[in-house]
């Protein structure tokens, strides 16, 4: 490992020579580091500082800074709490390393998509809201004789605050006849009803009617009015025998069935299910309209009737952050009226609205949910919101912030990183995005390659000597000044025609693609980029077949992993059936399945692990004491394949499975796939949990690539780069020119400019995000954009070009 020159803001790297040092030691030092693919790692990284760890994807930089020094902060904070707290805090066990020293206490800020819960809101995400509630509390202008409000009061997720019609939601949802049963040339019994849930709850409701004397044979029209309105909105719920009547042969016994009316089964489906399929399902059947009580503001008229400046709590939820921002000047500046406590409100919500402002996000209003925003619009709330915390002397483990930002918003992002860092804490920020490696004051290499292959500290140090490293696959892009090479651009086939739009920012928007070509949609977070290419369904004139890849994980569970879900696993299976042993022994494919009683072991039904349970402590899991962890029974175990097991064969990384595999074509075909996005160094039976969003999206596509080709395809992906070192970013283009070049149509939302100045058509949205975007700045060829007056991306992809930049906008 490279260890930098005594220069530059930090003092050498000595060895502490006693534990009394150690307190005053301003590094933080790992020895024997052996997290997932690590091979015992030393290394030595300044406390605060803003350090970048760098490496090709699956090299282990996450498994250093996360699954090591954020793990074990995390741990030894949790030794000090007290056995019966720790229980209710969600805890990873102890990382492979041999010691940590001068390790503060860390503060994780992963990237998650988005929130889980509709009711979720940029107010409640930054804690704006609760400010905002307390002003009105405290210092709003009531009616006369209105008693006081508590802040909750002006909550609409507490039940002194929500609307009693719509409980806080803002929408009523309703049904209709036409709606519940499109179809009335059917009868009941032909499931004229089509809300209605199937199998054997669906058969229930039908004998019930039938008992209670509806005829389920006539066609639904011929019904009379009067029963129509019954079955369908009735909220009585009649208590009848019903007398089954099935196949022949088979004994029945008269039950008790309740009815439910078509109304009351979507509305409740709706509101209480916790699958999204059935959720969805019941949706389809119920419009939606804002609360004719509380007009969709969400709360009781008591909250509503308090005003600040005016207005309502309601109000000022709804108005951009700069808006709110004005308006609580205005109300600061006028010192004639207002309480204390109003004043001192006022100045803390400005306070806290000002780093919101300040990461680019004054277009956000307080009232928008989160499950709407874009991923990098949640990460940059998360980072604001910390900024006013005010903690010093903690470690921020950032994973990639820069994701789904656009180039302009990642310098917004940088000074927020300076800010953390000035305020006496430590930064350690996985990361690809160039421009935040060249900020670091420390980077920290790993690799050089992926996998097996990776694992090693190449380099710890200032950025400037990464250029003395060979080995390192970072070296050869942070160093790189020359521009994107050029490319022919390819002659579209024919024109996809969009809009126009009206949905979120987009008013009207109406735009083109261009078919047989790589076409890629920039513009600033919120701009509008993914409301624009969510528009490109597969009813589309000139939209032969439509695939869509996305982030979202390929399984929920351990058992779901690339083998599976690629359809690699049934190959396998088949392959290790064909052997003589399994032959022998009467063993189908199925028996080398780990999700079916068989082949697998049961101790642990396939899983390879055992939850134990401890005392007054959280269960652990530990490896199966029957198996071992391979998931199988000893007979299944025996079954060799060129002299591996099945276990041995799920453990084989897709670079080593393909030689192994070379002679059977069917397997070569899934694991060449693999190889081709760059995924070679994951093992095949990796759980679908371990894998990242850009892993998930890159197994789909891989998924996509070794399909027979079936016409004209168009491919949509989303921020495909996410994750992705940029020798990776190569790799996976060369695929995506591939695909054009086969005759099909790929669409992409990026922010890499290296990717943007690559395509053959550029679609850029803007200028702003939020009620300042939704428009089509500029469209054309690459060239063409990176001239464009008035385009935040111009002067980003004109660089990557090696063109003069755009005159000022």
């Amino acid at each position: 490992m490279h260890h930098p020159d005594a220069t530059g803001p930090f003092p050498p790297v000595p060895e502490p020579s006693a534990p009394e040092a150690a307190a005053r030691d301003p590094f933080v030092r790992v020895r024997g580091a052996r997290e997932h693919n690590l091979r015992a790692v030393d290394v030595d990284i300044p406390r605060d500082a803003l350090t970048v760890f760098t490496g090709v994807s699956g090299s282990g930089k996450s498994s250093l800074a996360f699954g090591t020094l954020y793990a074990e902060a995390q741990r030894r904070y949790l030794e000090s709490v007290a056995p019966y707290a720790r229980r209710l805090i969600h805890q990873t066990g102890a990382p492979r390393v041999g010691e940590i020293t001068g390790l503060p206490p860390a503060v994780s800020l992963e990237q998650r998509r988005s929130s889980p819960t509709s009711r979720s809101s940029v107010g409640t995400v930054t804690t704006l809201s609760n400010s905002l509630r307390m002003l009105f509390s405290r210092a709003g202008t009531y009616p006369a004789g209105a008693e006081r409000l508590d802040s909750d009061a002006f909550s609409p997720n507490t039940a002194a605050g929500a609307c009693p019609e719509c409980h806080g939601l803002g929408l009523v949802h309703s049904t209709s006849e036409e709606l519940l049963v499109p179809d009335p040339g059917l009868s009941i019994r032909e499931g004229a009803i089509a809300a209605w849930p199937g199998a054997w709850q669906g058969k229930n409701l039908r004998d019930v009617l039938d008992a209670l004397g509806h005829d389920v044979d006539r066609p639904w029209r011929e019904l009379p009015a009067a029963d129509r309105e019954w079955i369908l909105f009735t909220d009585e719920q009649p208590v009848v025998t019903v007398h089954p009547v099935r196949e022949a042969g088979r004994i029945h016994r008269p039950y008790q069935g309740t009815y439910s009316s078509a109304r009351r089964h979507v509305l409740r489906t709706f509101a209480e299910s916790k699958s999204p399929a059935l959720r969805a399902k019941a949706e389809a059947f119920l419009t939606s309209a804002p609360c004719p009580v509380c007009g969709g503001s969400r709360l009781r008229p008591e909250a509503l009737a308090v005003l600040f400046g005016g207005r309502s709590i309601a109000e000022l939820a709804a108005l951009p952050l700069t808006a709110l921002d004005e308006l609580l000047a205005e109300a600061e500046g006028d010192t004639g009226g207002g309480t204390e406590a109003g004043r001192v409100l006022v100045g803390d919500l400005r306070v806290r609205i000002a780093p919101v402002a300040g990461m680019g996000l004054g277009y956000l209003s307080l009232d928008r949910p989160t499950p709407t925003l874009a991923g990098g619009e949640l990460q940059r709330l998360r980072l604001a919101t910390q900024l006013r915390s005010g903690l010093f002397g903690v470690v921020y483990v950032l994973d990639e912030p820069s994701a789904g930002l656009h180039p302009a918003d990642t310098e917004a992002l940088l000074t927020v990183l300076d800010r953390l860092k000035a305020a006496g804490n430590t930064v350690f920020v996985v990361e690809h995005h160039l421009g935040v490696v060249r900020h670091a004051d420390w980077l920290v290499d790993v690799g050089p390659a992926a996998g097996e292959h990776g694992g090693r500290v190449l380099y710890s140090g200032p950025p400037k000597g990464l250029a003395k490293v060979a080995e390192s696959a970072t070296r050869r892009y942070l160093f790189a000044r020359g521009p994107v090479g050029g490319r022919e651009l390819r002659e579209p086939s024919g024109w996809l025609e969009l809009g126009p739009v009206h949905r979120h920012n987009l008013r009207g928007l109406a735009t083109r693609l261009p078919l047989g070509a790589l076409t890629v949609v920039t513009g600033v977070s919120g701009s509008g980029k993914s409301t624009l290419v969510a528009e490109v369904t597969a009813e589309l004139p000139g939209v032969e077949r439509l695939v869509t890849v996305d982030q979202r994980p390929i399984g929920r569970t351990p058992r779901s992993n690339l083998a599976t879900y690629t359809g690699l696993f049934d190959v396998v299976r088949r392959v290790f059936a064909a052997e003589q042993g399994a032959r022998e022994r009467g063993f189908t494919a199925s028996r080398f399945s780990f999700n079916v009683p068989g082949g697998r072991c049961e101790t642990c039904q396939g899983e390879g692990f055992v939850s134990v349970e401890l005392l007054f402590l959280p269960s652990t899991y530990a490896p199966c004491p029957e198996c071992g962890g391979a998931r199988y029974n000893d007979e299944t175990l025996e079954v060799l394949h060129r002299g591996r097991s099945i276990a041995e064969v799920l453990d084989l990384t897709v670079e080593a499975a393909a030689e192994f595999f070379a002679r059977a074509p069917a397997a070569v075909r899934s694991l060449r796939a693999l190889l081709d996005v760059g995924l070679g160094y994951l093992r095949l039976g990796q759980p679908a949990t371990e894998l990242s969003g850009g892993e998930a999206q890159r197994i789909k596509l891989a998924a996509e690539l070794q399909r027979a080709r079936r016409g004209h395809t168009l491919y949509v992906l989303d921020e495909p780069t996410t994750g992705l070192h940029p020798a990776d970013v190569e790799v996976l283009m060369r695929q995506l020119h591939g695909l054009v070049d086969a005759g099909n149509t790929v669409v992409v939302v990026e922010h890499d400019m290296a990717v943007v100045a690559g395509a053959d058509w550029v679609v850029d949205l803007g200028p702003g995000g939020g009620d300042e975007g939704g428009r089509v700045v500029a469209e054309g060829p690459p060239r063409a954009v990176a001239a464009a007056a008035g385009s935040r991306t111009a002067p980003y992809l004109a660089r990557a070009l090696g063109l003069p930049e755009p005159g000022a906008a």
